[in-house]
């Protein structure tokens, strides 16, 4: 029987709980100004309009983009993988993609190589997760025209080499996307500093906002294909998608109110300082990695100390017990949320041994707190003697 508590280690799929401003934020959009934004001269839209833009430019303030034109707001940062990828590639492109890819990346990649019409190639990985960098330098080719990294593994945790491998990639002259799903919010990004072309965030994650937020950098001078028209309030007149930007990406009505709480999930990480909060995050993940080795009959995977190459996530087996049924157990008799299995990975799975069934995984907060780790442990402790 459930404990009634209700301790939360699954933010590396969706953060909670949230700043309380991020919670009250979209009641309030939707009472007070719940007009379509860009579609009127009316109050509401006008209110709604001015929200979209502070989003915007709270977006760009934290990833150091100049023209908040630029940022593309999406329903996550599957959607915005997917405006990306099938975007920018054409007929016969060359795609350099990782095993440490989440499959909001290798499905939409999957679906055009299936259908012929681009070709791809996998950069392998380590048992610890870790990119072969020299490999790299050999599976480019003269049709490569894009590279997409993995900011962060959500199976290991570790954070890829960004720099090196979008030099290597410009160096070849091939583009540059950037999947910060594990990343946004957690550990500093510069666009311009880093030189990334494209970089696909969620906001629910490390961003602290709500489910059904995200969006897309796009570097200028990258024109990417629309795959969906409509509405945008501007150049209703014409039978043709506007081209400017950001509407050139977006249609429809956007999802205002989940933006309201957006803009206040970026301010939390603005006014507590993003270096605080990576900080409180690793020594986190630092602590509870180093009473996991001394439990018997686990095996971690991956980076285990404090380091810069990691962001909160931690796998970890029990010997040969089902990770499902260790799962069940700490929600059902401790009230300990995790994720089991796959983690929708499966080639990072197989580059560090855990294919098919997959691995327990814990992915503190911020908010996670001493206490938290210390029932935790003792949880599992029990479990161990439990499955033992």
């Amino acid at each position: 029987m459930t404990t009634g508590l209700n301790l939360y280690f699954d933010n590396a799929a969706t953060s909670w709980p949230k700043p309380e401003a991020v919670y009250r934020a979209p009641e309030r959009q939707m009472r007070e100004f719940s007009g379509n934004p860009g579609r009127s001269g009316h109050t509401h839209t006008l209110k709604a309009d001015r929200l979209i833009y502070r989003t915007r430019e709270a977006v760009g303030q934290l990833f150091n983009i100049h023209d908040p034109s630029r940022i593309v707001f999406a329903l996550n940062a599957t959607d915005a993988l997917n405006i990306a990828i099938k975007g920018f590639l054409n007929q016969g492109d060359h795609v350099l993609f990782s095993a440490l890819d989440h499959n909001s990346v290798l499905r939409p990649l999957g679906r055009l190589k299936h259908d012929g019409i681009i070709e791809t190639t996998m950069i392998p990985s380590s048992k610890e997760g870790l990119l072969d960098l020299e490999q790299l330098e050999n599976l480019y080719r003269p049709n490569t025209k894009l590279m997409i990294i993995n900011h962060a593994s959500n199976v290991t945790g570790t954070i890829a080499p960004l720099k090196k491998m979008i030099a290597s990639a410009h160096g070849k002259g091939v583009r540059v996307l950037v999947d910060a799903a594990q990343t946004a919010g957690a550990i500093p990004i510069d666009v311009y500093a880093e030189d990334i072309d494209m970089l696909a965030f969620t906001g629910h994650k490390g961003l602290l906002g709500p489910t059904g937020t995200g969006g897309l950098y796009v570097r200028k001078g990258i024109d990417l294909k629309s795959y969906r028209e409509g509405g945008t309030g501007s150049k209703s007149e014409s039978d043709i998608h506007p081209e400017t930007m950001p509407e050139r990406l977006e249609a429809g009505t956007l999802n205002s109110a989940g933006l309201a709480g957006l803009l206040e999930g970026i301010i939390f990480i603005l006014e507590t300082g993003i270096n605080n909060i990576r900080r409180t995050e690793n020594t986190t993940r630092t602590k509870i990695c180093n009473r996991l080795v001394d439990l018997k009959r686990v095996k971690l995977y991956g980076p285990q100390t404090e380091n810069d190459h990691t962001v909160a996530v931690i796998s970890f087996t029990i010997n040969d017990t089902d990770c499902g049924e260790i799962g069940y157990i700490l929600e059902n008799t401790y009230g300990i949320l995790c994720r089991t299995g796959l983690h929708c990975a499966p080639f990072a799975h197989q580059a560090i041994g855990t294919f098919p069934q997959g691995t327990i995984r814990l992915s503190p907060g911020f908010f996670t707190t001493d206490q938290d780790l210390d029932y935790l442990i003792k949880a599992l402790k029990e479990i161990i003697d439990l499955v033992s």
